[in-house]
């Protein structure tokens, strides 16, 4: 096993990274997570099927439509629609999923988990990028301590 600190570094050293369940409402939890990943130098990419541009930025449809290969998807949307976006990623060759969850539900789902460890995808199950690295701050890494604490994100994965 490896530390969710491990493999959160290594999600975030990746360069090409979109980011399904932006909105057009610059408020929700994905916007912030593809502003920060944006502002710390990485190639970010929307994705929602509900709207053509986000952020000031294109947005595409499904992963699918991205046109560039992705290193990585943050995927932060009901768990249902997680499986979806999963096995698109899978389809467009996406080798890394991290499925968000802070507070709430999240998007992480064992069907989702399953998929991508079945098809050798790499996959952290919770958490938040803006809980660790350059993308972090002290609001997000004092949740991490508080949600690991309370099993609902691994300190492992």
């Amino acid at each position: 096993m490896t530390t969710l600190r491990e493999a959160a570094d290594e999600f975030l050293a990746q360069h090409r990274i979109a980011v399904a369940g932006v909105s057009r409402d610059e408020k929700q939890p994905a916007n912030l997570i593809y502003r920060r990943l944006r502002d710390t130098g990485h190639d970010v990419y929307a994705v929602n099927p509900n709207a053509e541009e986000v952020e000031g930025d294109a947005c595409y449809a499904t992963v699918g439509d991205v046109p560039v290969a992705l290193d990585g998807i943050v995927v932060v949307t009901t768990p249902e629609i997680a499986e979806r976006v999963v096995a698109d990623a899978h389809d467009a060759g996406v080798p890394r999923v991290w499925l968000h969850r802070g507070i709430g539900e999240g998007s992480s789902s064992e069907t989702a988990v399953d998929f991508c460890t079945e098809h050798g995808m790499a996959v952290i199950p919770g958490g938040c990028p803006n809980m660790f690295g350059a993308t972090s701050d002290p609001g997000h890494r004092c949740m991490r301590v508080l949600l690991q604490l309370s099993g609902k994100v691994p300190r492992e994965v």
